[in-house]
């Protein structure tokens, strides 16, 4: 076993694709337990059958849909116009709508990319230094992963009630979990953005202007909807998530193309395929990871791993900080949803076993996984960075570290202080 295990990560190493890895281990396992490969393939099939799976793809083709139209300069404009006469207030603006962009498209690069070109020269221009504008817009590239109707959300409730936990875990409830630690981070890093604000500006040059306001209220005025239609539909128990889903990728369908016709016909094609050539690589991993994980517990892995981790750690808080270690060595190395659907299986029940909520677990899962965006010295959005601002990749790492420090801070917060994560679901 521990010579398959070793000829599969070799392979992993050697650029086999991750689905491929995983339903071969998948095979090899049952086969050891003699039981018939073809439960694999109804594993693979169970997936079709999950009706909230429905709103990865349609969530992914309204963020798609949004990045190629000019909703992202409406949304810079919008947050600047009411942000932008606070102290720093351009730089908070840049955060804000870094994390609304990015809880849509659920991907960080395509936020760096996207606003990058948007709020990076805008930083500069309006007397903020280099190092300290090239850090923020990669920071915020992660921002907004804890915030509805983030993708990573969705998938980790999905693969966590796959395991059958005693203590249920519902996509709603997660979504409420990560308000507070979301806005801890925004707020921290809106204080250090404050404090680093240039200092013969004790205002950045925007001021207040409700002429300003208004305007960008008229122009940004069909995609606002979107924030109640979504966010307040799911937390209100009005519309379920796969129905939010549904109604976000038609309105913004019609809105995008039919009324601001920013987006033709003929680009339409592009968007879908690009859109669901992500949706398919999420989905064939999670569906082989089904299998996997069937395996995984008919042996009993987590139950053994368990047993040996507890046989050294007796304590729940040597036992989180060694998990963060972890799952930022992971984020450097996995992306986002590949580690969500190879780790949570074998983790969560090791989690339960300490006594950690499910719920909070995910919060401290996603925002390691969020740091490990931007962790040196091969965070995947550094690479990103070093790309679309043609800066060498040394010069992102010093410009990220400020910030990685005060995020990092944040993380030990959220894991130390499950309250923060379950505080608005009374009963946990």
């Amino acid at each position: 076993m521990l010579i398959i295990s070793i000829v599969l990560v070799i392979i992993a190493l050697c650029g086999a694709p991750l689905f491929a890895v995983i339903v071969a281990s998948a095979m090899f396992g049952f086969y050891q337990q003699g039981i018939d490969l073809s439960v694999i393939a109804i594993e693979v099939y169970r997936v079709s059958d999950m009706s909230v799976l429905l709103a990865i793809p349609l969530f992914t083709f309204a963020g798609y849909l949004l990045g190629e139209s000019r909703a992202p300069q409406r949304l810079v404009y919008l947050s600047k116009a009411l942000l932008g006469w606070l102290p720093g207030g351009l730089a908070i603006v840049a955060l804000v709508a870094c994390a609304l962009f990015t809880a849509f498209t659920g991907a960080s690069g395509v936020t760096i990319v996207a606003l990058g070109a948007l709020l990076y020269p805008a930083l500069l221009e309006a007397g903020y230094r280099e190092h300290f504008s090239l850090g923020l817009v990669t920071t915020s590239g992660s921002l907004g992963l804890l915030f509805a109707p983030s993708l990573p959300l969705i998938l980790y409730g999905v693969v966590a009630q796959q395991l059958n936990l005693s203590t249920p875990v519902r996509i709603d409830d997660l979504f409420i979990a990560g308000i507070l630690p979301g806005l801890l981070m925004l707020f921290a890093l809106s204080l250090f953005s404050i404090w680093r604000a240039p200092r013969k500006l004790a205002r950045t040059q925007t001021q207040w202007s409700g002429h300003e306001v208004w305007s960008a209220v008229k122009d940004a005025g069909w995609e606002i909807p979107l924030v109640p239609l979504v966010i307040g539909g799911i937390y209100a128990g009005f519309i379920a998530v796969s129905e939010a889903a549904a109604l976000t990728a038609f309105y913004v369908l019609v809105v995008e193309v039919l009324i601001r016709r920013e987006i033709t016909f003929q680009q339409l094609p592009k968007v879908i395929r690009e859109a669901m050539l992500m949706v398919g690589g999420i989905m064939i991993i999670l569906a082989v990871s089904l299998a996997s994980t069937n395996y995984i517990i008919d042996a009993e892995i987590p139950t053994r791993v368990f047993d040996t981790i507890q046989a050294h750690i007796d304590s729940k808080w040597t036992f989180l900080i060694l998990l963060n270690i972890f799952l930022l060595l992971l984020g450097m190395m996995l992306d986002i949803f590949s580690a969500i659907v190879i780790m949570i299986p074998l983790i969560l029940p090791i989690a339960l076993g300490y006594g950690i909520d499910p719920l909070h677990l995910g919060i401290i899962f996603l925002a390691n996984m969020q740091l490990g965006y931007f962790t040196p010295p091969v965070g995947m959005n550094l690479f990103i960075a070093s790309y679309r601002f043609e800066k060498p990749v040394l010069d992102i790492y010093k410009a990220t570290l400020p910030f990685f420090f005060i995020l990092l801070g944040v993380v030990l917060i959220i894991t130390y202080w499950p309250g923060l994560s379950l505080m608005l679901l009374p009963g946990r």
